[in-house]
């Protein structure tokens, strides 16, 4: 463990991993981020600007929250973009096609390793086999 200051507030805490927040400004943010939520579904047109502005709260940590797929855009928002292609999209940080994408890229990286480490293994059950040598 190790002890650092919280970015918020400046207290000392005990710092294991994440942000660097103590547990009250983490709680304080939370609690934050339900009431942000709760104005979000009741006000779907809202704009991120007019979010952060009623709400009180950093356009940057609205868009964070939409990164971590805490939050959904409205439509209207669209200033949110695909970190790959640029893509208008309402959370995350890729576009539905972009997912895929890597998926299919990732699955075929799989496939053809399981393909390669086939030919060159032996039984399972070869190796467990008891042998006995005449002397």
């Amino acid at each position: 463990m190790d002890v650092k200051n919280c970015r918020t507030c400046g207290r000392l805490f005990n710092y294991i991993s994440g942000r660097q927040m103590c547990p009250a400004c983490r709680a304080q943010l939370e609690e934050k981020f339900q009431e942000v939520k709760k104005y979000v579904e009741e006000n779907k047109n809202a704009t991120l600007s007019q979010v952060a502005e009623e709400m009180d709260v950093p356009v940057r940590q609205l868009k964070d929250w939409i990164r971590e797929e805490r939050l959904i855009l409205s439509d209207a928002w669209g200033e949110i973009v695909c970190d790959s292609c640029g893509k208008a999209i309402v959370t995350g940080r890729f576009c539905v096609d972009c997912k895929r994408n890597m998926a299919n890229k990732l699955g075929d990286v799989y496939r053809t390793e399981k393909k390669s480490n086939s030919g060159n293994s032996l039984r399972k059950d070869a190796g467990a086999r008891m042998r006995f040598f005449d002397n």
